[in-house]
């Protein structure tokens, strides 16, 4: 009993060691060394940065740009900043202004550049977190470094770029176009997807990962977080961040540094300076020192390769790497270990057929089980609290309850499946089944997702187990939970982070590994002769978590809800509607919609991450906004095709222009703003999935000018869309305040006074 007792405590104590040894759990003091990172120091700039909202185009937006530049100056850096039009592939279209710092090294080789952004979300985020966070960590871990007095190898620049909200504009313009790009051999990048939790590592590169690695284990960060499978997977989401534009377009590798917790804050009005997590700024310092110090003085030349290696974190070992030639070998080695040892133990009766066969059918149940409650038990909650769907990155207030709740209840099925093929003697032939599950998983990723080959690792340590099982009648319960603990290591805040990260949809990762390390470790549960009351005492702490999520499940003035608003103007025939994204109406919104037009929808028109549409409209009173002026300037026919200049300016403070055209219009030149378009370059304007042509982010009510060359046969519509910021501002409006339990919503043009107007070329 006490040796059971302990195995427990154990796999407690390994489940808490997988945690604290990813994130600081103290904070460096304002009074810290001078060559030391002090996030104190740091949060004193987090606080006059994040004062104010700073998108492009905002009042805030130059005075936070004086304010770096200022302090990069202070440092000893040559200061400079650069300025440029540059547009992505979705057509959206700005006028950056970059900062940058240089400090000149002992030596001529490749530079070493530290990237962050500091433009905020448009247009109600105050970028504490994102990317204020990344602003303050390169201004303190330089001034850090720079008091070591040491002068580095290598040049070191700072680019801290705008627009980075907008489609990575800064970044193009710096990358394709800065002379200082040329030498850059390695970029080190400080990002937020939320106010907290602990910096993951990521790796960007067009080929081989190995010497990066390399040199990430050798720097020797005191917490690494990051593993092949993460990069893998951050490939896949519709997520970029500037170092991207690194890779892809001068093939410059680098690292991001980027926290994902507490996403429910991420890009919206609650990223503020009180929110940030002080550990998680004191994680992103540890990591900047650890790599400043070392790639500084680094052959930053000698950092390509063509061999990738599988990696990955564990506490005490730090970063466990090995090459991806291996992959193959480990995986056979472990079906050869595996099919040796189910076959010397049917030979000394060690297992046995139909206990093998319980096995397979509980681990199958159970795991099956998990999954469905983890797919449809989320469903089943959106359905009961559909206000959860007014938060579009998908993860709510309470997360982290329900992350608790469904793997309590993963954890209560596993216990009442196993509890029916309980034996003392079953606990080898029951772990047949979870290792021949494992391998099969192991071998797909061998085969479709080489990243994630360091699942093979806790395959071999429960191959172990399975040995131990064979060889002792009562093996030591404590020495089999000890081989869990790689399973325990690695994938514990795994089962935390892909929910968090990817939202709550996410949550069947969380009850699938947990079923996945269960199995691993069924040789320490196998000898638990009460599973069925763990069962039971799983499901109370489950149904707890889920009660509690439902206390915290409303909105508050802690978790205020994320609603929409926009006014829209038709120049054209004089009309006006309210309208909004909200599928949930509010006691604010309310005021705007009759409820009995519920069911109307529009077309979506504004660009949004998630696609979300205007779901409902409702007629408006017509007010005096001043309209811009759309002016054709030049019609010319040249043989066959016609030019056009055309210039829109507004007549009032504006952020934003959104030009729209039907898909079957051909373009066969296009120039905005002096910057011509290729149509076989980044924005493809004639190959395009929507309708909408370009958005334009406008600054100091810059107009807009196009000048395009279009079949001369061709009648070409434009639908314009100029909008600002300021619904609630607007005197002529009289739109009252939100209430204290409510925020703009994100991702979306929202708080907009919009008015729109045809432009006909016939």
């Amino acid at each position: 009993m006490i040796k059971k007792a302990l195995a427990v405590l154990l796999i407690i104590l390994a489940i808490y060691w997988s945690f604290s040894a990813i994130i600081p759990s103290n904070i460096s003091t304002i009074d810290a060394p001078d060559n030391q990172f002090s996030t104190q120091r740091a949060l004193v700039h987090l606080k006059e940065i994040s004062k104010e909202t700073h998108y492009l185009g905002s009042e805030a937006h130059s005075r936070v740009r004086d304010y770096i530049l200022k302090e990069l100056k202070n440092l000893g850096l040559e200061t400079q900043t650069q300025e440029g039009y540059a547009i992505d592939e979705n057509g959206e279209f700005s006028k950056p202004i970059n900062i940058l710092g240089r400090l000149k090294g002992s030596e001529n080789g490749k530079t070493l550049l530290l990237l962050t952004h500091y433009d905020s979300e448009p247009h109600s985020s105050f970028g504490a977190s994102d990317a204020g966070s990344g602003v303050v960590t390169i201004l303190e871990g330089l001034r850090a470094f720079l008091n070591a007095n040491k002068t580095p190898k290598n040049d070191i620049v700072v680019l801290i770029t705008d627009a980075e909200e907008l489609g990575l504009h800064g970044a193009d313009i710096f990358v394709n176009k800065h002379p200082w790009a040329k030498n850059v051999g390695l970029v080190l990048n400080f990002e937020a997807r939320g106010s907290g939790g602990p910096s993951i590592m990521l790796v960007e590169t067009n080929k081989g990962n190995a010497n990066l690695i390399k040199g990430f284990t050798k720097a020797n960060p005191n917490y690494p977080l990051g593993n092949s499978l993460f990069y893998s997977i951050y490939k896949m989401l519709p997520n970029d961040t500037d170092l991207t534009r690194f890779r892809e377009d001068a093939n410059i590798d680098g690292f991001n540094f980027a926290f994902v917790d507490d996403h429910f804050d991420y890009h919206t009005a609650l990223d503020t300076y009180s929110r940030l997590d002080r550990n998680t700024l004191e994680h992103q310092g540890s990591y900047l020192m650890a790599l400043l110090n070392y790639f500084s003085e680094a052959n930053l030349s000698a950092l390509k390769s063509i061999d990738d290696l599988v990696y990955f974190n564990v506490p005490l070992f730090k970063m466990v790497t090995y090459p991806f030639s291996w992959i193959l070998p480990l995986f056979i080695l472990a079906v050869l270990v595996y099919v040796l040892l189910v076959a010397y133990g049917f030979k000394k009766r060690r297992i046995e057929l139909k206990p093998v066969l319980r096995g397979f059918a509980a681990f199958f149940s159970a795991f099956i089980v998990s999954v469905l409650i983890g797919v449809f038990g989320w469903k089943l909650l959106l359905a009961l609290y559909p206000q959860y769907g007014e938060i579009l990155h998908g993860f709510t207030y309470n997360g982290h309850t329900y992350i608790a709740a469904f793997v309590c209840v993963a954890v209560a099925i596993c216990c009442l499946v196993y509890n029916k093929v309980y034996k003392p003697e079953n606990g080898a032939s029951l772990i047949v089944a979870p290792l021949f599950f494992w391998l099969v998983i192991c071998g797909v990723i061998a085969f479709k997702l080489e990243g994630a080959s360091f699942f093979v690792i806790p395959v071999y340590f429960g191959l172990l187990s399975f040995f131990v099982l064979l060889r002792q009648k009562k093996p030591n319960p404590i020495l089999l939970t000890l081989m869990g603990f790689p399973a325990l290591l690695i994938f514990s805040p795994m089962v935390q982070m892909f929910p968090v990260g990817l939202g709550l949809k996410m949550l069947v990762a969380s009850t699938a590994l947990v079923v996945l390390v269960f199995g691993l470790l069924i040789s320490v549960f196998a000898f638990f002769r009460h599973k069925k009351r763990w069962g039971y005492l799983f499901l109370v702490l489950g149904l707890y978590f889920v009660v509690s999520a439902h206390f915290t499940s409303d909105f508050t003035r802690e978790r205020p809800k994320p609603n929409s608003l926009l006014y829209i103007l038709n120049a054209d025939n004089n009309t006006a509607a309210w309208a909004t994204y909200d599928k949930k109406l509010d006691n604010w919104t309310a005021h705007f919609f009759d409820k009995t037009l519920a069911e109307s929808k529009i077309e979506n028109t504004f660009a949004s991450k998630y696609k979300t549409k205007l779901e409902y409209t409702k007629k408006a009173d017509v007010v005096l906004i001043p309209k811009p002026v759309v002016e054709v300037f030049t019609d010319t026919v040249i043989g066959t095709s016609k030019v056009v200049e055309i210039c829109i300016t507004p007549q009032r403070k504006v952020h934003r222009i959104e030009v729209f055209a039907n898909t079957s219009y051909v373009f066969n030149t296009l120039k905005i703003n002096q910057l011509e378009i290729e149509e076989d370059g980044r924005f493809k304007f004639n190959s395009r999935n929507t309708n909408k042509l370009l958005t334009y982010y406008v600054q100091d009510n810059t107009p807009l000018e196009l000048q395009i060359t279009i079949p001369k046969t061709q009648k070409t519509e434009f639908l314009i869309y100029e909008a600002s910021y300021d619904l609630l501002d607007n005197k002529l409006l009289d739109v009252p305040a939100r209430y204290t339990s409510m925020i703009p919503k994100p991702f979306v043009l929202n708080d907009a006074v919009i008015v729109e107007k045809k432009l006909k070329v016939n």
